[in-house]
Protein backbone atom coordinates (compact mmCIF):
# COMPACT_ATOMS: atom_id res chain seq x y z
CA UNK A 1 0.00 0.00 0.00
CA UNK A 2 0.91 3.56 -0.78
CA UNK A 3 0.29 6.27 1.38
CA UNK A 4 0.29 9.77 0.40
CA UNK A 5 -0.13 12.97 2.54
CA UNK A 6 -1.14 16.13 0.17
CA UNK A 7 -0.41 19.76 1.81
CA UNK A 8 -1.96 22.95 0.18
CA UNK A 9 -3.78 26.09 1.11
CA UNK A 10 -7.67 26.25 0.84
CA UNK A 11 -8.51 26.62 -2.97
CA UNK A 12 -5.85 25.35 -4.88
CA UNK A 13 -7.60 21.87 -5.09
CA UNK A 14 -5.38 19.22 -2.64
CA UNK A 15 -9.02 18.03 -2.40
CA UNK A 16 -9.62 17.88 -6.04
CA UNK A 17 -6.43 16.61 -7.15
CA UNK A 18 -6.37 13.39 -4.71
CA UNK A 19 -9.91 13.03 -5.92
CA UNK A 20 -9.01 12.45 -9.58
CA UNK A 21 -5.93 10.58 -9.03
CA UNK A 22 -7.83 8.30 -6.86
CA UNK A 23 -10.38 7.97 -9.83
CA UNK A 24 -7.44 7.16 -12.56
CA UNK A 25 -6.36 4.52 -10.07
CA UNK A 26 -9.74 2.82 -10.04
CA UNK A 27 -9.42 3.26 -13.51
CA UNK A 28 -6.48 0.90 -13.73
CA UNK A 29 -8.12 -1.47 -11.84
CA UNK A 30 -5.84 -0.06 -8.34
CA UNK A 31 -7.74 0.47 -5.13
CA UNK A 32 -7.75 4.06 -3.34
CA UNK A 33 -9.16 5.98 -0.80
CA UNK A 34 -9.12 9.63 0.11
CA UNK A 35 -9.69 11.27 3.77
CA UNK A 36 -9.61 15.50 3.60
CA UNK A 37 -8.81 17.37 6.38
CA UNK A 38 -9.25 20.45 7.13
CA UNK A 39 -10.87 23.84 9.21
CA UNK A 40 -13.98 26.25 8.73
CA UNK A 41 -11.93 28.85 6.70
CA UNK A 42 -11.03 26.51 4.05
CA UNK A 43 -10.08 29.34 1.31
CA UNK A 44 -6.82 30.08 2.11
CA UNK A 45 -5.94 27.98 5.16
CA UNK A 46 -3.83 24.94 5.49
CA UNK A 47 -5.69 21.62 3.84
CA UNK A 48 -4.43 18.07 3.95
CA UNK A 49 -5.33 15.34 2.28
CA UNK A 50 -4.70 11.43 2.71
CA UNK A 51 -4.44 9.44 -0.02
CA UNK A 52 -4.17 5.63 -0.22
CA UNK A 53 -3.20 3.26 -3.22
CA UNK A 54 -3.35 -0.47 -3.71
CA UNK A 55 -3.61 -3.41 -5.93
CA UNK A 56 -5.92 -5.25 -2.99
CA UNK A 57 -9.29 -3.25 -1.20
CA UNK A 58 -7.97 -0.98 1.51
CA UNK A 59 -9.35 -1.71 4.99
CA UNK A 60 -7.60 1.25 7.12
CA UNK A 61 -9.83 4.35 7.67
CA UNK A 62 -7.36 6.36 9.71
CA UNK A 63 -5.48 9.27 9.39
CA UNK A 64 -2.19 9.20 7.62
CA UNK A 65 0.81 9.73 10.08
CA UNK A 66 3.85 8.18 8.01
CA UNK A 67 3.45 8.82 4.71
CA UNK A 68 5.25 7.09 2.11
CA UNK A 69 4.80 10.37 -0.15
CA UNK A 70 4.11 14.15 0.65
CA UNK A 71 3.17 16.34 -2.58
CA UNK A 72 3.35 19.53 -1.73
CA UNK A 73 1.01 22.14 -3.95
CA UNK A 74 2.22 25.43 -1.99
CA UNK A 75 5.94 26.30 -2.14
CA UNK A 76 5.35 28.50 1.22
CA UNK A 77 4.35 25.25 3.15
CA UNK A 78 7.78 22.97 2.54
CA UNK A 79 9.55 24.12 5.19
CA UNK A 80 6.35 23.91 7.98
CA UNK A 81 6.97 20.82 10.56
CA UNK A 82 3.79 19.10 9.58
CA UNK A 83 4.77 18.73 5.89
CA UNK A 84 7.74 16.56 7.02
CA UNK A 85 6.33 15.06 10.03
CA UNK A 86 6.51 11.08 10.32
CA UNK A 87 7.77 11.25 6.36
CA UNK A 88 9.29 7.60 5.80
CA UNK A 89 13.37 8.01 4.93
CA UNK A 90 13.42 6.64 1.84
CA UNK A 91 10.03 8.43 0.78
CA UNK A 92 8.82 10.64 -1.90
CA UNK A 93 8.31 14.58 -1.75
CA UNK A 94 6.89 15.91 -4.98
CA UNK A 95 6.75 20.00 -4.67
CA UNK A 96 5.40 22.93 -6.37
CA UNK A 97 8.78 24.79 -5.91
CA UNK A 98 10.98 26.40 -8.75
CA UNK A 99 14.34 25.34 -6.96
CA UNK A 100 16.27 22.22 -8.49
CA UNK A 101 15.28 18.86 -6.63
CA UNK A 102 18.95 18.86 -5.31
CA UNK A 103 18.26 22.21 -3.70
CA UNK A 104 15.08 20.72 -1.65
CA UNK A 105 15.92 19.71 1.89
CA UNK A 106 13.19 18.83 4.11
CA UNK A 107 15.20 17.29 6.94
CA UNK A 108 14.72 13.68 6.44
CA UNK A 109 16.82 11.30 4.29
CA UNK A 110 14.26 11.08 0.90
CA UNK A 111 14.49 8.53 -1.63
CA UNK A 112 13.35 11.12 -4.40
CA UNK A 113 12.43 14.55 -4.56
CA UNK A 114 10.72 16.16 -7.39
CA UNK A 115 9.97 19.96 -8.08
CA UNK A 116 8.51 21.61 -10.59
CA UNK A 117 6.71 25.65 -10.80
CA UNK A 118 2.92 24.35 -10.81
CA UNK A 119 2.67 28.00 -10.03
CA UNK A 120 4.46 29.19 -13.33
CA UNK A 121 2.68 26.53 -15.34
CA UNK A 122 -0.57 27.95 -13.76
CA UNK A 123 -0.34 31.61 -14.81
CA UNK A 124 0.77 29.99 -18.10
CA UNK A 125 -2.31 28.05 -18.61
CA UNK A 126 -5.18 29.85 -16.79
CA UNK A 127 -3.62 33.41 -15.96
CA UNK A 128 -2.45 35.09 -13.28
CA UNK A 129 -4.58 34.02 -10.21
CA UNK A 130 -4.97 35.30 -6.65
CA UNK A 131 -4.79 31.50 -5.64
CA UNK A 132 -3.44 29.23 -8.54
CA UNK A 133 -4.65 26.24 -9.79
CA UNK A 134 -1.71 24.27 -9.30
CA UNK A 135 -3.32 20.58 -8.38
CA UNK A 136 -3.51 19.72 -12.18
CA UNK A 137 0.22 20.67 -12.63
CA UNK A 138 1.44 18.24 -9.59
CA UNK A 139 -0.63 15.61 -10.67
CA UNK A 140 0.95 15.19 -14.08
CA UNK A 141 4.34 15.43 -12.00
CA UNK A 142 3.16 12.50 -9.80
CA UNK A 143 2.58 10.73 -12.42
CA UNK A 144 6.00 10.67 -14.56
CA UNK A 145 7.57 10.79 -10.82
CA UNK A 146 5.96 7.71 -9.63
CA UNK A 147 4.53 6.07 -12.37
CA UNK A 148 1.67 5.39 -9.73
CA UNK A 149 -0.75 6.33 -12.37
CA UNK A 150 -0.70 6.62 -16.27
CA UNK A 151 -0.52 10.27 -17.69
CA UNK A 152 -3.08 9.23 -19.57
CA UNK A 153 -5.50 8.05 -16.93
CA UNK A 154 -5.57 11.49 -15.25
CA UNK A 155 -7.55 13.26 -18.54
CA UNK A 156 -11.23 11.14 -17.88
CA UNK A 157 -11.45 12.07 -14.32
CA UNK A 158 -10.45 15.70 -14.82
CA UNK A 159 -13.31 15.44 -17.23
CA UNK A 160 -15.58 14.09 -15.10
CA UNK A 161 -14.65 16.39 -12.06
CA UNK A 162 -14.32 19.81 -14.27
CA UNK A 163 -16.02 19.35 -17.57
CA UNK A 164 -16.17 21.32 -21.10
CA UNK A 165 -13.52 23.94 -21.58
CA UNK A 166 -12.07 24.66 -17.60
CA UNK A 167 -11.80 20.36 -18.12
CA UNK A 168 -9.82 21.33 -20.86
CA UNK A 169 -7.26 23.61 -19.58
CA UNK A 170 -6.69 21.61 -16.62
CA UNK A 171 -5.90 18.76 -18.97
CA UNK A 172 -3.02 21.00 -20.78
CA UNK A 173 -1.51 22.21 -17.11
CA UNK A 174 -1.30 18.24 -16.44
CA UNK A 175 0.43 17.59 -19.30
CA UNK A 176 2.49 20.38 -19.06
CA UNK A 177 3.16 19.41 -15.26
CA UNK A 178 4.73 16.22 -16.76
CA UNK A 179 6.74 18.05 -19.07
CA UNK A 180 8.15 20.06 -16.40
CA UNK A 181 8.58 17.91 -13.88
CA UNK A 182 12.82 17.79 -12.54
CA UNK A 183 13.36 14.76 -10.30
CA UNK A 184 16.76 13.49 -8.03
Amino acid sequence: MIEIRFHGMGGQGAVMGALILAEAAFSEGKYAQKIPMYGGARRGGDVTVFLRLDNKPIRRTCGIYEPDSVIVLDPTLKKQPFVRAGLKKGGTAIINDENKPEDIDLGVKLGKVATLDATGISAEVFGVRAIPIVNTPMLGAVAKATGWVKLESLAEPIKHQLPGKVGELNIKACRRGWEAVKEA
